[in-house]
Order: C-alpha cells, then sequence, then structure tokens
C-alpha cells in the first residue's frame, strides 16, 4: 500500500511560518508527497523532500525557481493510477473546469488541483477531481486541509480536515 500526502496553497512565509504540526504527521510515514502550487518559497519543497520524494507544479504566486524548478502541468503513474496535478489559476471558467480543461486530452484517473483553497472531491466523467484545499490559508472554509491517496489494488481518498491548534 503506498500513502501520498496531497497538499497545495502553503503560501509560506506568507500565510503561516510552517507546516501545521497534523500534516508533518502524516508525512512521516508517506512514500510520496504531490503539492499542487503556490508553495512560495523552496524551503517548502525542501522540508517536504525530507519525508519522502516530493513532486509538484508552480502556482501562480511562486518565484521563476519554483516555476523553472517543477513546470505548470505533471503527470505522474504511482502503481497503476495516472494523476494530473495543475495548480489550477487561469481568468475564464472557474478553478475547477480549468483543472479539467487541462488534462481533457489525456487519459488520467486523477486530477489535483488547488489554487480556490477549497476542498473538493468529485467525479467527471470517470475522472476524479480533487483539490485538497490548504493547510495554512483556509479562507472562507471552516477548517485547514489536505489529502490522503492510499494505493494497493484498489485506491482511498479523502480529505483531512482540521483547526488551527492540531
Amino acid at each position: 500500500m503506498k500513502k501520498v500526502i496531497i497538499l497545495s496553497d502553503t503560501h509560506i512565509p506568507a500565510r503561516a511560518s510552517q507546516l501545521p504540526k497534523i500534516l508533518v504527521d502524516a508525512c512521516q510515514d508517506a512514500d510520496l508527497i504531490i503539492h499542487a502550487g503556490d508553495w512560495q518559497v523552496l524551503d517548502v519543497f525542501f522540508e517536504l523532500s525530507a519525508y519522502a520524494e516530493t513532486v509538484g507544479v508552480a502556482g501562480n504566486v511562486d518565484p521563476w525557481e519554483i516555476v523553472d524548478r517543477f513546470g505548470k502541468k505533471k503527470i505522474l503513474t504511482v502503481e497503476n493510477l495516472k494523476i494530473g496535478v495543475i495548480h489550477g489559476d487561469g481568468i475564464r471558467s472557474t478553478t475547477e473546469q480549468r483543472a479539467l480543461e487541462a488534462f481533457a486530452e489525456d487519459e488520467v484517473d486523477l486530477i489535483i488541483f488547488g489554487h480556490s483553497h477549497t476542498p473538493l472531491m468529485r467525479q467527471e466523467a470517470g475522472v476524479t477531481l480533487f483539490n485538497p484545499g490548504s493547510p495554512t490559508d483556509k479562507r472562507r472554509q471552516q477548517q485547514y486541509s489536505f489529502g490522503i491517496l492510499e494505493i494497493g489494488e484498489e485506491w482511498h481518498l479523502q480529505h483531512i480536515f482540521f483547526d488551527k491548534d492540531q
């Protein structure tokens, strides 16, 4: 069973000085960490990389060194699962629609995106759309959040919701 931690929109140091303990604890036994952009500093990548292999994409507020390192769109294969990763920023339609359109020509099982800071998990034409929300900047959401994906013979995806003091 592979354990994948999914996060986005950490906005460090603008919105938080560090990653929350509940997220760090979850990363301790992760096999892979996927970040869907708006890291803001490479230090977030280096910290996450200390726990597990870390991959991701750049978001709309990331500096050139993050864009250069990660790019804006990625397709990963983890076990038998094909995963598309994009931040989801843009000007037309909704964040969710932009994420879906970005992979319209690709045969993916799961699309991970961020940008809106709004947790979402739903099916669209056989593809699971997943926004983990933000572990550091919940905006109008009741709680902070990230995701855990477990991949074995089948795969299971869930949000982890938490309060600031967790």
